[in-house]
């Protein structure tokens, strides 16, 4: 299917308009995971409060970057990210008063793609090389199918995704045999592990985490570790007033 530049910036005003509408009847504080599907909707809660606590730590950055060959490229403007670090106040510039602002100022927070339940990202691809996955609700990519025409980039709200404006390859150190690296001229964003999850095992930024501020697992699961955080402790998601569903939780 191919889409016009016209067509496309169509669907931009509609899904703008969808998501103004959705603003006036759904604001979400404090935030809750969207249940209803019938399958699993994995998410991730991060422990803002444990993840203070050491602010040069960089271990599930560390972590993700071995494990699914992400290029380390010296200009930022070409910077391949999965998960990464920003100011809390630029992860949350609208959830801050002059008080927190104080409070978190020189803080900064682990993000990564929200893998939404409503996702924007999805609906834009014209190859349908980026989809959400029914079973168990992750955003995936696939690469060999990503024709670099940057919908999904501009339908993200979150800055979630990053394209390869050069080859990353030379940039890859060490490389990983276990999941293939990237060629220019695509899209790629966090998998959730999904090829770790299939063998049983955490994503690797979980599982490197020493403080365990990040708890992953199934939101759809009322039993489960995501949700019990859920119910016992505040937490709040980025701009879930865009009716995304985001499936990261920040416990505060």
């Amino acid at each position: 299917m191919k889409i016009t530049r016209k067509e496309f910036l169509t669907i931009a005003g509609l899904a703008g308009a969808g998501v103004g509408a959705t603003k006036l009847v759904r604001a979400i504080e404090p935030a809750e995971p969207m249940t209803g599907s019938k399958g699993k909707q994995f998410g991730l809660v991060i422990d803002f409060q444990k993840c203070r606590n050491d602010k040069g730590c960089e271990q599930c950055l560390t972590a993700c970057r071995l494990a699914h060959n992400i290029p380390q490229i010296p200009e930022p403007a070409h910077a391949v990210k999965w998960i990464w670090k920003e100011p809390v106040d630029k992860v949350f510039p609208f959830q801050q008063n002059d008080y927190t602002r104080q409070m978190f100022s020189g803080h900064v927070l682990p993000i990564l793609c929200n893998h939404c339940a409503d996702p924007a990202c999805t609906r834009v691809c014209p190859t349908q090389a980026t989809w959400k996955r029914p079973e168990d609700g992750i955003v995936m990519m696939d690469w060999h199918r990503c024709i670099g025409c940057r919908y999904c980039m501009a339908a993200c709200p979150y800055g979630s995704r990053s394209f390869n404006w050069v080859d990353p390859r030379p940039y890859i150190h060490p490389e990983t045999a276990d999941f293939p690296s990237r060629t220019k001229g695509v899209v790629e964003k966090c998998n959730f592990c999904e090829e770790r999850l299939a063998v049983g095992k955490q994503p690797a930024c979980v599982e490197a985490c020493a403080e365990k501020a990040l708890v992953f697992g199934d939101l759809n699961d009322p039993n489960s570790p995501v949700r019990e955080l859920l119910r016992t402790r505040f937490a709040i998601q980025r701009q879930p007033e865009l009716g995304t569903g985001p499936s990261i939780f920040y416990l505060v």
